[in-house]
């Protein structure tokens, strides 16, 4: 995989990655333009992306009647260098099997390119439950 990266302005790269292209950027406050997420956050969706994609997989290749599942990435933040020390992933979905939906979760922890590079390297949480 290669993603290609230029800069367009005085705060914002232009990513190409196959055919998509991305924004990336710093919010005004941080001196930057807002004209896309932040590396950091780009990062936590890279995480849930390939997550959910796993996960969907899993689903659909067994046929399941499951739905409406969600998934919420929150990175916590630790510094001196400023880094992720934490990084919780909170899944949901509209399915009356619990246990179910936990396997397929297991099933898309191990599928995950991103959760398998960064296994052992951060600390990263994966909970069954109600997103609020």
């Amino acid at each position: 995989m290669t993603v290609q990266l230029q800069q367009i302005s005085g705060s914002t790269t232009e990513a190409t990655l196959r055919t998509h292209r991305i924004l990336i950027d710093r919010p005004t406050e941080k001196g930057g333009s807002d004209a896309g997420p932040m590396g950091g956050e780009l990062f936590l969706a890279s995480l849930g992306g390939c997550f959910m994609s796993n996960l969907l997989a899993a689903i659909r290749a067994r046929e399941l009647g499951i739905s409406g599942v969600r998934t919420e990435v929150t990175g916590v933040l630790a510094d001196s260098p400023t880094r992720f020390e934490r990084v919780e992933l909170r899944i949901s979905a509209d399915t009356l099997d619990r246990e179910l939906l936990d396997k397929l979760v297991e099933i898309a922890d191990r599928g995950c390119i991103m959760m398998n590079s960064l296994r052992g390297k951060l600390d990263v949480r994966v909970k069954v439950g109600a997103i609020v």
